[in-house]
């Protein structure tokens, strides 16, 4: 895939010009977004990604086409785990719900700036070592074993960082507006507001492990990869309030996500496995016989995965609040018997 300098150029500009946009035009002036306005612009992001996406696809052929969404989707699912994450640490520092938005923005273009470094990196150690490709097949079935078993519950304020920053920070106790500092007679204190940006960030750069390897499991093109990215970020503000009742819902998301890791993973190991010479072996030579996953397959398998942990999610929280609405019933009966 052949993109010009001048190409990427646009593409970086018009993704910090709606990042800018955002921030002057819904951020700037703090409120907490109705369900009509979250609504819009999440419709309004996603279609712009899909609109992409076919675009690429009309331009540059159908198998690139099919990674970007496949790209999309899987960084999309990462990104709502994300968001998942985002609310633990919000409701953990009591961040003033008019004030979520600029938290979530922050948060969000620290997320862009890691994962576009982290980008990078990929780039260059994929064109200089094909044998990385392991080494990210490996991590991707770690990340998923934790996905699947690790705990969302774990206090956000008993991050080491959050620690680190209470120890040497000069702090206020409550907050001043949206404000990350203050001047209290004449020094310079701090506000909860940043202590929630400091543990947020630390929260991006461990979701940019995750979400980097997973997504050059699908393509080896950066402009794809920048491109996902991006359209997976863009509207999760929006996303965030609208489905903010639905996050604690998912409750298969995880595993969900912990498959389609795994599946990624043995992906790129298959394909370490072709490319790559393995003097103990295969007498010297790639393995040939092994089968090279088509991405019409993947892009299938993830959407999937997505919607049968989606639905499965649901059914058990309304089968759950059945249960408790019955055990409550079963209580008030037993209350009034004589």
């Amino acid at each position: 895939m052949d993109v010009t300098p001048v190409v990427w150029i646009i593409t970086i500009a018009v993704t910090i010009a709606f990042f800018v946009y955002e921030f002057f035009v819904h951020v700037r002036h703090p409120h907490e977004p109705s369900i009509g306005e979250a609504a819009r612009w999440s419709a309004f992001y996603i279609g712009l990604a899909l609109l992409f996406g076919v675009g690429l696809g009309m331009v540059s052929g159908w198998e690139f086409g099919g990674e970007y969404f496949a790209g999309y989707l899987t960084e999309k699912a990462l990104s709502v785990d994300n968001l998942f994450v985002f609310l633990l640490v919000m409701s953990a520092f009591a961040v003033p719900k008019i004030y979520q938005q600029k938290v979530l923005m922050i948060g969000i273009a620290i997320a862009l700036i890691m994962r576009g470094a982290f980008i990078a990196i990929g780039a260059s150690l994929i064109q200089n070592f094909s044998w990385i490709f392991y080494i990210f097949g490996a991590l991707l079935l770690v990340l998923a074993y934790r996905q699947a078993f690790a705990s969302h519950d774990n206090d956000p304020e008993n991050l080491r960082i959050v620690v680190l920053a209470r120890r040497f920070l000069p702090l206020t106790k409550e907050y001043h507006g949206d404000k990350l500092s203050v001047k209290i007679d004449g020094k310079r204190f701090f506000t909860p507001m940043m202590l929630t940006i400091i543990a947020i960030g630390f929260v991006d750069l461990i979701f940019a492990v995750d979400s980097i390897p997973a997504i050059y499991g699908l393509t080896e093109e950066a402009y794809i990869v920048f491109t996902a990215n991006a359209f997976a970020l863009m509207g999760l503000r929006q996303l965030y309030f609208l489905i903010g009742g639905l996050l604690e819902r998912l409750v298969y998301l995880a595993q969900g996500l912990a498959v389609i890791l795994s599946f990624i993973g043995i992906k790129l190991i298959s394909h370490a496995l072709k490319v790559n010479e393995l003097p103990f072996i295969n007498g010297g030579e790639p393995v040939k016989w092994v089968p090279e996953i088509p991405i019409w397959f993947s892009l299938t398998f993830i959407a999937t995965t997505i919607v049968v942990a989606t639905v499965l999610s649901l059914l058990k929280t309304r089968k759950d609040a059945k249960h408790e609405a019955a055990q409550q019933e079963a209580e008030k009966t037993e209350e009034v018997a004589p």
